[in-house]
């Protein structure tokens, strides 16, 4: 007899679009529960600049993965998908509904479609691809495994050099590895949806949200970060606020520099999310606040 899927709500999209507050009134509407897919909310102490929610938030719903790794541990898409599955059986063996909510697309994809399953990266080689120019790394590529290469771009060098990698580690193309393994789907059944934002209004709400950042003392948590002794060159120190932060306090930009930076990038990444979530062809999306009455409908159903 197989095994009926676990059903899951997933609340995607950009940064500042409002997944967040949707999550919890949902959650408090159907008796759920939240699994944190923000690749920065796992960190303990980046809290102002990652917009973590609040302590009065985090007292409203349960929430999972939020605050499970110190700044200097690595935590791959690899991670999310065993830890976010062992909250999920979880939730879901207590009799609560999981709702996922993030913005890393990776990390969606990871955990409801499953990972490539392919050799570990290695240091050396990628040491001897970053000094090859694109052109030749997509001419190599297209050599030994066309299929990949015929949809690369010479300056996506990162898929670039993890195909070559994968060859030379192995002898065979990394499409045969998704061939074999594939994307392979899991023991769920997902609902997905994103919140639907004009773009000026998003780069409004994220600008505010910036500032807010500084109101609440984004400069003092990074100087804090940094006095614990976690370097600048960390991943989660790299990301945005926190290394524009750094600089600045290291005395290598104004402070006016370092919002205005923060602000951009901020209106970067949300269009790259933009972008992601826009080639998902199964995701619903839906305005909120408007529509929560409809959205909320949709949901008991899916659940019901």
């Amino acid at each position: 007899m197989t095994q009926e899927k676990i059903k899951l709500l997933v609340v995607g999209g950009p940064t500042g679009s409002g997944k967040s507050d949707l999550a919890l009134r949902l959650a408090e509407e159907i008796d759920g529960e939240i699994v944190n897919a923000d690749s920065m909310q796992i960190y303990r102490g980046l809290d102002i600049g990652t917009a973590k929610p609040s302590p009065q938030e985090l007292a409203r719903v349960p929430h999972h993965l939020i605050d499970i790794v110190s700044p200097d541990q690595d935590f791959t898409a690899s991670d999310f998908r065993r830890e976010a599955s062992a909250a999920i059986d979880d939730i879901h063996r207590r009799g609560k509904k999981a709702i996922v909510v993030g913005g890393t697309g990776l990390y969606l994809r990871a955990l409801l479609e499953g990972l490539l399953d392919s050799p570990t990266g290695d240091p050396e080689l990628r040491r001897q691809f970053d000094a090859v120019p694109g052109e030749e790394l997509l001419r190599r590529l297209a050599e030994v495994d066309p299929e990949t290469a015929a949809r690369l771009h010479p300056n996506d060098r990162v898929r670039l050099v993890r195909a070559l990698e994968v060859y030379t580690q192995t002898g065979r193309p990394i499409s045969a590895f998704r061939a074999e393994h594939g994307f392979s789907g899991d023991h769920y059944r997902a609902f997905k949806m994103a919140i639907t934002v004009e773009r000026a209004e998003l780069y409004r709400r994220l600008e505010a949200r910036v500032d807010r950042m500084l109101e609440l003392g984004l400069v003092e948590e990074v100087r804090q970060l940094l006095a614990q002794g976690y370097s600048r060159e960390l991943k989660s120190m790299r990301s945005i606020g926190y290394k524009e932060m750094t600089a600045y306090l290291a005395g290598e930009m104004t402070l006016d520099e370092a919002v205005t930076l923060i602000k951009r990038d901020s209106r970067r990444y949300a269009k790259r999310q933009m972008t992601w979530f826009g080639r998902e062809n199964d995701i619903y999306w839906l305005e909120y606040p408007a529509a929560f009455a409809s959205i909320l409908g949709h949901v008991i159903e899916f659940f019901g």
